[in-house]
């Protein structure tokens, strides 16, 4: 099979083969069918500028590369000395209390992804969830959205697996469980593009998302029925 890349009108990434018969669509969760804020959990707990430091893209205290080692399976237990070392005993205190509390930087479901889900399963494809993230605070995302469980057939999570996008392996993974035996029948949406072209590697179509609308165009360009 060869892998094509081409750039949708809208400027969105769309990577794969020549359309063929789509049965299942993979959704990445935050970004994607969450709306993940790091500062909604932060705000009001602590001074804004700190908060404001925390969540920068450039965050001078690492609380992202230490999410990153939670959602690769590493333990909150076994990474708050690191944090301790690093940063001492009071950024430590809130990356634990971000954690304890990860719930409330999950604000909603991004708008027009859950009548999207509804209308796939209506309509008869396998609908699959695919995240980074942490086996410790994965299940807020359920526990806050329980029509995502309700919704998706199934979803693999990096930290309890100890693999994660954009390793291909990952995505072999989860083809296998969902037991998608041909890549090209499926699509993946992620909001990173090195996750997109993790999918593409293995075969499936895969779409850079920015929101609800533009996803189901880029469905219904491949022929899903929705």
């Amino acid at each position: 099979m060869t892998t094509l890349a081409s750039q949708t009108s809208a400027g969105r990434q769309e990577t794969a083969s020549t359309p063929t018969g789509i049965s299942d669509v993979v959704f990445d969760f935050c970004g994607v069918l969450i709306d993940w804020q790091c500062a909604a959990a932060l705000r009001g707990h602590y001074p804004d500028d700190l908060v404001d430091r925390i969540c920068a893209v450039d965050d001078p205290y690492g609380f992202f590369d230490y999410e990153d080692r939670m959602d690769h399976g590493e333990a909150l237990a076994d990474i708050l000395p690191d944090v301790r070392n690093e940063h001492g005993d009071e950024i430590a205190d809130i990356f634990a209390d971000y954690i304890a509390r990860y719930d409330d930087s999950l604000t909603r479901i991004i708008p027009g992804m859950q009548a999207l889900l509804e209308d796939l399963k209506t309509a008869g494809y396998g609908v699959w969830g695919l995240t980074n993230w942490s086996y410790e605070t994965f299940h807020f995302a359920f526990e806050k959205f329980p029509s995502l469980k309700r919704l998706l057939d199934g979803t693999v999570v990096s930290g309890v697996e100890k693999q994660f996008k954009p390793n291909a392996g990952f995505y072999r993974l989860a083809l296998d469980r969902f037991g998608i035996a041909d890549p090209a029948s499926s699509v993946f949406f992620d909001d990173t593009p090195r996750n997109i072209d993790g999918a593409a590697s293995v075969g499936m179509h895969a779409f850079l998302f920015d929101d609800a609308t533009h996803a189901r165009r880029d469905l219904q360009s491949l022929g899903v029925r929705i």
